[in-house]
């Protein structure tokens, strides 16, 4: 199966690459621009980028940009609870392979909060996020084969709330039915309306997996939420 093979909604874009390194490649360069655009226009840009090890050719491509870095705004989509000097930490993951060289000037926001309960480190989180350039410039999702982005899976208590589009809250309590740590997830409102909205997905599977949540309910699938007006899809096989 190809990506144009798929019955996308209008105004959803596909940007087919060759590879996984082209992939990267070609996605940072895209960010960059927009990211460049705002601060030119705005005199900052914000981004908020994916966690996991398929980020990481992005990540190290993206840090190798010229950008006044010291005008960037980087923050996450999602983050386990865990602290960033342990296993698994998104944050530490961005550390280490995207806010490296030049890059380190960008300011980071993090969704990682001590608290005494899940429910109170999303309202934690979201507070720190007060002074996060809204709409953001460059969000960047990616896609489980389950149909889950960001940490918006099917079956968490709280998935309905954080998919409406009345969401008050930019974070939410959410719960991976098989992952072994508690998350903590953006709202659709935040991430879905920012100025450039990317998925960037590799495989046979995953387009499977975007054939099927085309014709699924967002509860089921959260990722066709998602997928509307202006969203640009990067695929490599």
């Amino acid at each position: 199966m190809e990506i144009s093979e798929l019955d996308l909604p209008a105004g959803v874009l596909t940007r087919p690459l060759a590879d996984g390194a082209a992939l990267a490649e070609g996605l940072a360069e895209r960010v960059a621009e927009v990211l460049r655009q705002a601060i030119d226009s705005d005199g900052r840009a914000s981004l908020l980028v994916s966690g996991g090890r398929s980020p990481v050719p992005f990540f190290e491509a993206l840090s190798a940009h010229e950008l006044d870095w010291s005008r960037v705004q980087v923050g996450l989509v999602d983050e386990r609870w865990v602290a960033p000097d342990q296993d698994g930490s998104n944050e530490a993951l961005v550390r280490r392979h995207l806010l490296r060289g030049p890059a380190a000037a960008a300011r980071f926001f993090g969704l990682y909060q001590p608290a005494a309960n899940l429910e109170e480190a999303a309202r934690l989180a979201g507070r720190a996020l007060a002074e996060l350039k809204r709409p953001i410039d460059a969000v960047i999702l990616g896609m489980g084969e389950d149909g889950h982005t960001a940490s918006l899976f099917p079956g968490s208590p709280n998935l309905a709330q954080a998919l409406a589009g009345t969401c008050a809250e930019p974070c939410m309590a959410m719960h991976a039915p098989v992952a072994p740590h508690p998350r903590i997830s953006l709202t659709w409102p935040l991430l879905a309306r920012a100025r450039l909205r990317c998925l960037a997905i590799q495989g046979p599977a995953k387009l499977e997996t975007l054939r099927q949540a085309l014709r699924a309910d967002p509860l089921r699938m959260p990722i066709r939420a998602f997928l509307g007006d202006g969203l640009e899809i990067y695929w490599s096989p």
